[in-house]
């Protein structure tokens, strides 16, 4: 089972890689068997019915107003004592009753001993666990998140769980309401026996193909050459594909030059605040932090303490009375009529009540800005991280006097996927604190001296800035300004390019959405898709994601990839000992293959791989979606992600296409030392291209990983 993280934090991953070991054609028939059920048995619909509500009960991250008891003896232990009173499940069964009293501790003693009782053959026993699993697939997810990608930290829930609790909690269940479910078996066997993808797979080869044919023609007709002169400014942007027509757009303003790389700029660390609390991990899932990075407030800590505090007491006792059993009648009855009204204005007009928002929090408290502390970080891992991006990022020589780390993010109101907007690289959150580090560690003289004595010399009058690109509006909002005094001058040049670029970026993404306006009035439209409660679709987000390329930015600077490629910065022959190619296809490119699956599935099948409808959604224990009161957690993008209307795709469900410019031989050789990697290409489910620079040639890697020479 693929993890599937909370709302709080929403990671894209492939909701079928339990199946990666297989050929992408094998995957899909697999899928479509174990977890695009058509019509369940009834007595199965009971017991997913049973479950939910317990797992609703037992996982609930403060939403309900009266928590289940005895949850810190963990999930089994606590759910079988409090089954017996439930009498949906048990009545006075005085049996029942018996037989979940002598239960054993041990939670496979219990799925052996049910197995037992339910009939089921040795042979046919790791079939009906597995079916356990994908018939309530949502809910087995987020366990498998618990069990083995949440740490303590992340977590912040206190009651442990395992798959196999899980599983002896579902076998449980599914005796006392189900005791002839070996029917189950059969059930599975007849929808294998009727599986065909046949159709579904020769459309994704063909849409694939001529994506690709075209990708490559445009590649070799428009290369540019290499550009020696120095740039007015260096932007780095995340790889995300959002940045690729932001970036294109900023390039025509002037003399500036873009760069692709990680959002999380190479540093595994957590943020902390000492005023909200907040402590996060802001790397990519594959790695654990290694340090922590206190934001310190540039205010007065007592004063942003207590704004906080009171926003935060204010927020507790609204709801408070608002979940309490005796007070939400009278909470009505108060302010019943300013709620009415407020709720009119956020309606019909939510420009308007966004600033109103803003007003009363600042009133509240106060707005502060804040500064990394990265003494956390010792000086030589500082010089590790600042030597280490900078040459992943290919940026080792050339400095311009601005350098400015872009990190992104998203704003939007009334939203649960709110988190699947901002930066995957950063854990779904924003990127700009990462950002602010690694200018910070490259500002300091002693880290300069450091990098230089190792190679990499950056000019006196270079300063790096950090800054954040938001998705949903595309204002770029740059930070630590007061370091760059003298650089006033190049700053606000930079400012006024960021913002006819916002407008040409933003009235291309309006026209993507179906908003016909002018590029005068397309920031303003893109602003209110951000503020309005009401709106299903602020943004695009990744939809569309066809590539991931690998190489200089003159490769693809005089194409238009219509925001469809994730574009990760290299040069290979600076990559002696194929450190950074291998760290490039080993962790971005995998991510990039979770996002661009999530978006293949989500599309594929909303209802057994995506969130269904954000209009009919509810929101359960505040850690996911259901649709209904008795769904399985919803655990892909919403309809309003991937579809134009109810029946009509805008995403296009191809696999990940990776181009990478470097000789082949230097791909083979990494290929062959990783295994994730040859999985991935070997069984299809990421296509490889070379872009040889030695031979002037392209190559396409077949399945059994050769290579084979293309016209395209």
């Amino acid at each position: 089972m693929a993890p599937f993280w909370p709302l709080k934090n929403l990671i894209a991953v492939n909701p079928i890689s339990g199946f990666e070991d297989l050929t992408f054609e094998d995957g899909l028939t697999n899928a479509n068997a174990y977890f695009q059920q058509r019509e369940m048995p009834v007595d199965l619909l009971h017991v997913n019915r049973e479950s939910i509500k317990w797992l609703q009960a037992f996982f609930d991250d403060g939403q309900a107003t009266i928590p289940m008891p005895l949850r810190e003896k963990g999930f089994l232990r606590s759910t079988l004592m409090l089954l017996q009173f439930d009498q949906q499940i048990i009545g006075n069964d005085k049996q029942k009753i018996h037989w979940l009293k002598t239960l054993p501790d041990n939670p496979e003693a219990i799925v052996s001993e049910t197995l037992s009782l339910l009939g089921i053959q040795y042979t046919d026993q790791q079939q009906f666990l597995t079916l356990m699993l994908t018939t309530l697939s949502g809910w087995a997810a987020h366990i498998q998140y618990r069990a083995n990608w949440a740490d303590a930290q992340d977590a912040k829930h206190p009651h442990p769980v395992t798959q196999t609790e899980y599983l002896a909690f579902r076998i449980v269940l599914t005796y006392l309401i189900w005791p002839n479910a070996k029917e189950l078996l059969i059930w599975h066997r007849r929808a294998v026996e009727i599986t065909d993808i046949s159709s579904i797979y020769n459309n994704v080869v063909d849409n694939e193909t001529t994506y690709r044919q075209a990708l490559l023609k445009q590649l070799e007709a428009k290369q540019q050459v290499r550009k020696e002169t120095r740039a007015e400014a260096q932007l780095v942007f995340c790889i995300d594909v959002r940045s690729e027509p932001f970036r294109r757009a900023l390039e025509s303003q002037g003399n500036y030059e873009t760069f692709g790389f990680a959002g999380f700029f190479g540093l595994p660390v957590s943020i902390g605040n000492s005023v909200t609390g907040a402590s996060y991990a802001s790397c990519p899932v594959l790695l654990k932090p290694a340090y922590t990075v206190e934001e310190k407030p540039n205010c007065s800590h007592q004063s942003c303490d207590d704004g906080y505090k009171r926003l935060k007491g204010i927020k507790k006792l609204y709801q408070s009375l608002k979940y309490n059993f005796s007070t939400p009648f009278a909470l009505v009855e108060t302010l019943g009529l300013a709620s009415g009204v407020w709720m009119s204005v956020r309606s019909l007009l939510p420009d308007n009540a966004a600033s109103i928002q803003s007003a009363i929090r600042k009133s509240l408290a106060p707005d502060y800005s804040v500064t990394p502390d990265i003494s956390s970080i010792p000086h030589r891992q500082q010089v590790s991280f600042g030597i280490g991006a900078l040459k992943m990022m290919g940026l080792t020589e050339n400095f311009a006097p601005l350098v400015v780390f872009c990190g992104h993010g998203s704003t939007t109101e009334n939203n649960a996927y709110a988190t699947a907007l901002d930066c995957g690289a950063c854990g779904g959150r924003h990127g700009a604190p990462n950002a602010r580090i690694l200018a910070s560690i490259l500002n300091d003289h002693e880290v300069r001296s450091e990098i230089s004595k190792l190679g990499i010399a950056i000019p006196d009058d270079t300063i790096f800035l950090a800054a954040e690109h938001n998705t949903t509006t595309d204002e770029v909002e740059i930070y630590n300004e007061e370091m760059s005094d003298s650089f006033a001058a190049q700053v606000q040049a930079l400012k006024q390019s960021l913002e006819f670029t916002r407008n040409e970026n933003s009235l291309w993404r309006s026209r993507q959405m179906g908003v016909m306006t002018n590029e005068r009035e397309a920031s303003k439209a893109t602003a209110l898709r951000a503020k309005d409660w009401a709106q299903v679709r602020p943004e695009w987000g990744l939809a569309r994601n066809a590539s991931f390329i690998v190489g200089p930015r003159w490769l693809t600077k005089a194409i238009n990839l219509e925001g469809r490629s994730f574009l990760h910065s290299y040069e290979w022959e600076k990559d002696i000992d194929s450190s950074s190619l291998t760290t490039i296809l080993t962790a971005p490119m995998v991510v990039a293959q979770w996002i661009n699956a999530q978006y293949f599935f989500s599309t594929l099948d909303n209802v057994a791989f995506g969130g269904g409808s954000k209009v009919t959604k509810n929101i359960t224990g505040k850690i996911g979606i259901m649709q209904g009161n008795a769904s399985d957690l919803m655990n892909g993008l919403p309809l309003q992600s991937v579809f134009k209307s109810d029946d009509e795709p805008y995403h296009n469900p191809i696999r990940l296409t990776v181009v990478v410019y470097a000789p082949k031989t230097k791909i083979g050789e990494i290929i062959m030392q990783q295994q994730i990697l040859q999985k991935l290409f070997g069984n299809g489910w990421v296509h490889m291209i070379c872009h040889d620079p030695k031979e002037n040639l392209k190559y396409q890697l077949n399945r059994d990983l050769t290579w084979d020479h293309t016209n395209w």
